[in-house]
């Protein structure tokens, strides 16, 4: 099924508590979207509403994609809050659902927020990943290279620390 796509879609209570069980789904299938798992609605819902808030007030963007009603993939547009980088965004809390994945719906969630940031203009994209999953691998068949590592920066628990992998696209090619 072809996924819908909204941006900034009305930030309904309903909608909130999707993302929440989206962001917690994800999480927990083993998905890098800033917890570990095992987590619980409970755990999550504060860092959505302070992220969806940023949305609400601006000046963060929200891209939902649905499958018929259900959204099952999910990014923020994130401003850089710093008057030298308006001409960037960075991506933040890509999500699919566990469920829905290799159907090609996080190539089409990124393709889209690829698309809508060309029409503002914008001139790169940024994202950041946690190492090991191989998710720096799926950026680069989207184009993204590689522009450096925080070494162990992500620690998930004490035994396991993670590089952040920086990654880029030019937008003005």
């Amino acid at each position: 099924m072809d996924l819908r796509f909204v941006l900034d879609p009305d930030l309904t209570p309903e909608l909130r508590d999707q993302i929440v069980a989206l962001w917690v789904d994800v999480t927990n299938a083993g998905g890098a979207v800033g917890f570990v798992a095992p987590v619980t609605a409970d755990e999550v819902r504060p860092v959505a509403a302070s992220t969806l808030d940023e949305v609400a007030d601006g000046p963060d963007r929200l891209l939902v994609g649905y499958e018929g009603e259900r959204p099952v993939a999910v990014l923020v547009i994130a401003d850089n809050r710093f008057h030298l980088k308006t001409h960037w965004r960075v991506l933040k809390r890509v999500m699919v659902h566990p469920d829905t994945q290799g159907r090609g719906h996080g190539a089409a969630l990124m393709r889209e927020a690829e698309r809508i940031s060309r029409e503002l203009g914008l001139a790169a994209l940024h994202v950041t990943v946690r190492d090991g999953l191989g998710l720096d691998r799926f950026y680069k068949r989207l184009g993204y290279r590689e522009i450096g590592r925080l070494p162990a920066a992500l620690r998930l628990s004490p035994t396991d620390a993670r590089d952040e992998i920086l990654m880029w696209l030019d937008l003005t090619t």
